[in-house]
């Protein structure tokens, strides 16, 4: 068992780390076209707009919350004057709230992929098994809340921070800083860090470039417009064969988000 607990949280959280960025890097050079996420926005596309709302916003919350959590020294906290234990009781709070509104979205997301035949089809097995792992992830993650109401001292949140710091500063002892943990906290970390591990291989790699190319428009698609064009333009377009008559439809590009 000492051993099993060394490799996971003191040799794959490293694992993890460098597939992620090293994959990641590969995946743009590689194989830009597949950094998307493939839409399906005309099918049930109520369900598909509720549920990528509240799944969104709740795992931006989570992200934040996490990110800013753990990696944030804890001389910070103790120089603001917030207990411990009052950072972990705002952790629970807002933790639980944004994960029951992160697992109604991906449930809704999750029934609309599977149980859709059209979308189904156009699914990939990956497609649906982020998502599944994404699932479970949250319930592990709700399930870590009545425990964490256990020891509302704080004492068990600082492991967590001073673990994940110290797999970033690379303390040679940060294993056994979550040795004795519950056994559902073990199964949090070691999930999170799978995803970690899988995510350049996902689409979840759109998280990356969606701040930079969905605000910055990037992205070139052919489309048919029915609106008459000016006269120089009727002479410049190129003609088809096939295509319908100059000042009718034209063939024209606009710039969008993939």
């Amino acid at each position: 068992m000492q051993l099993l607990n060394q490799f996971l949280f003191g040799v794959y959280p490293y694992i993890c780390l460098s597939v992620l960025a090293l994959g990641s890097v590969i995946r743009f050079d590689r194989e830009q076209y597949t950094w998307r996420t493939g839409s399906s926005q005309l099918l049930r596309r109520k369900q598909l707009v509720l549920g990528s709302i509240l799944f969104h916003v709740g795992v931006l919350i989570i992200f934040g919350g996490h990110l800013f959590g753990l990696l944030t020294p804890i001389w910070v906290f103790d120089a603001l004057g917030v207990p411990h234990g009052a950072k972990q009781i705002l952790a629970m709070a807002a933790g639980g709230v944004a994960g029951v509104v992160c697992l109604a979205g991906g449930l809704l997301l999750l029934h609309r992929r599977l149980f859709d035949p059209r979308i189904r089809k156009n699914s990939s097995f990956g497609d649906s098994a982020i998502l599944i792992i994404l699932i479970a992830q949250l319930c592990l993650g709700l399930a870590t809340i009545p425990l964490s109401a256990q020891h509302l001292d704080g004492g068990e949140m600082l492991k967590f921070m001073t673990w994940a710091q110290g797999v970033f500063t690379f303390r040679p002892d940060i294993a056994g800083l979550v040795a004795d943990v519950h056994p559902v906290f073990k199964a949090h970390l070691v999930l999170g860090m799978t995803i970690l591990l899988v995510f350049p291989f996902t689409r979840l790699v759109h998280m990356l470039s969606a701040p930079v190319w969905y605000l910055n428009r990037r992205g070139w698609q052919l489309v048919r417009t029915r609106r008459a064009l000016p006269i120089r333009a009727q002479k410049a377009a190129p003609v088809y064969p096939d295509a319908p008559p100059a000042g009718r439809a034209a063939s024209s590009s606009i710039q969008t988000a993939e």
